[in-house]
């Protein structure tokens, strides 16, 4: 029993008989020897490495860039950078002329606008050069504001000029102007709007130490409310579509005014009275850039709500701008703009007659929004009807069982089919 003992637990071998490890499978790399590193050999016709640095470097198109590539490998990357240069040149350029058109136009304009208001421009600024009064809104938007005069409340003026800084852009909408009259032409233009006091200084400047004197004045820059205009006859088939205050006046020429150029009023009285020598001289001069001069009291769209249809008096003035930078010409067509509401408080108020002819029109429209309004209340309240009947036939089947809603929806038909025989008999 020992014996068998021994046997198991190895107790028969030897002592020095070696207990073999779990690396034995690599028992036969037990003898090899260490490595040990290679020296290395020189390479033919190059560098010896490991070695001294050879005397001398091959040739090869590797080193010399200018032998790898030509320009022709470039040309895409030329072409990409020859149009960015090419854009930004050109917007550089556009935003500079524009920039010099607009200072232009200001310079010429701005002796006038600083003696008929007391603050011209958004600034606070005491530096008041004419460079100050300008306001930039976008790369071809330049805008300036007036106010402090008397009848006047304050007045807006914007310059729109060619987007010169983007050529593509201008010719597109050039090209389209030419197939499509909704497109204009891109163009140089001035517009101002003159919002009159007509009676209210004192509720739009309540807090200026002289609104108890304004507030006596009040009934000094007060004027009838009517429709008149001069325009260029270029002008007129658009304006009278575009602007409903227009379409409601009759157009008619006057000697005064030059043969390109007519008058769009609502009275021939308003017409002589409006119509000075100095306004159609002022017209003259400024030639055929001149679009429109516009008195009116009516929106621009025509009125849908009985609140759109409350007068708002307005004065425009809309011309274009030269390409010689040269405003002699112009000048005084703003300048009388500016005191045309001095003779407006003065001369525009008309025999009863003439008001009641000018009132006819707006009487007329806002008679048909009434009758526009009512008839959509009357809808709405025949469609409350037929929501509540329905609501309660709803009730009435909802609380039927399934025999006596197949009879109520019987009787209902018959209903209907009494109904419609009715109205062809009557039809016959």
């Amino acid at each position: 029993m020992a014996d068998f003992l021994k046997n198991i637990v190895g107790g028969s071998k030897s002592p020095d008989t070696p207990i073999p490890s779990s690396d034995s499978d690599f028992a036969d790399f037990a003898d090899a020897p260490s490595p040990s590193p290679v020296p290395f050999e020189s390479v033919a016709g190059g560098a010896t490495l490991g070695g001294p640095a050879p005397t001398s470097v091959p040739y090869t198109k590797w080193y010399n860039v200018h032998e790898r590539y030509t320009l022709n490998d470039f040309r895409a990357e030329g072409v990409i950078l020859g149009i960015i240069a090419v854009v930004f040149t050109l917007h550089f350029i556009g935003t500079k002329l524009n920039r010099a058109k607009s200072r232009a136009w200001i310079k010429a304009h701005a002796s006038v606008l600083t003696s008929e208001f007391a603050a011209v421009g958004f600034g606070r600024t005491s530096e008041k050069t004419p460079e100050k009064l300008l306001k930039a809104k976008s790369l071809f938007e330049y805008a300036t504001y007036a106010t402090g005069r008397q009848n006047v409340a304050f007045m807006d003026v914007k310059l729109t000029l060619k987007k010169r800084f983007n050529p593509v852009m201008t010719l597109i909408e050039t090209a389209l102007s030419f197939f499509f009259d909704s497109f204009g032409a891109p163009e140089d233009s001035v517009e101002a709007v003159i919002y009159p006091f007509d009676g209210k200084e004192a509720q739009i400047v309540p807090a200026l130490p002289g609104a108890a004197e304004l507030r006596s004045k009040d009934s000094k820059s007060t004027f009838d409310g009517f429709v008149w205009a001069v325009v260029n006859k270029d002008k007129m088939k658009q304006l009278r579509e575009e602007r409903y205050d227009l379409s409601i006046t009759f157009t008619k020429d006057n000697s005064k005014l030059p043969i390109w150029a007519t008058v769009m009023s609502e009275s021939a009285e308003i017409t002589e009275t409006l119509l000075t020598n100095e306004l159609a001289s002022a017209i003259k001069k400024a030639g055929d850039l001149f679009d429109y001069i516009i008195i009116s009291d009516q929106p621009v769209d025509k009125p849908t709500k009985m609140d759109e249809t409350i007068p708002r008096k307005r004065l425009y003035l809309r011309y274009r701008l030269p390409s010689s930078n040269n405003y002699d010409d112009l000048a005084p067509l703003l300048s009388y703009f500016v005191r045309i509401s001095d003779h407006l408080a003065s001369s525009a108020h008309f025999r009863p007659e003439v008001i009641r002819k000018v009132r006819a029109v707006r009487d007329e429209n806002i008679k048909q929004i009434q009758k526009a309004a009512e008839e959509e209340k009357a809808e709405e309240r025949q469609a409350e009807r037929d929501r509540a009947k329905k609501a309660k036939r709803d009730a009435e089947l909802n609380a039927l069982d399934a025999k006596a809603q197949k009879k109520y929806l019987e009787r209902e038909k018959e209903k209907e089919l009494r109904k419609s025989s009715k109205k062809q008999t009557v039809r016959a």
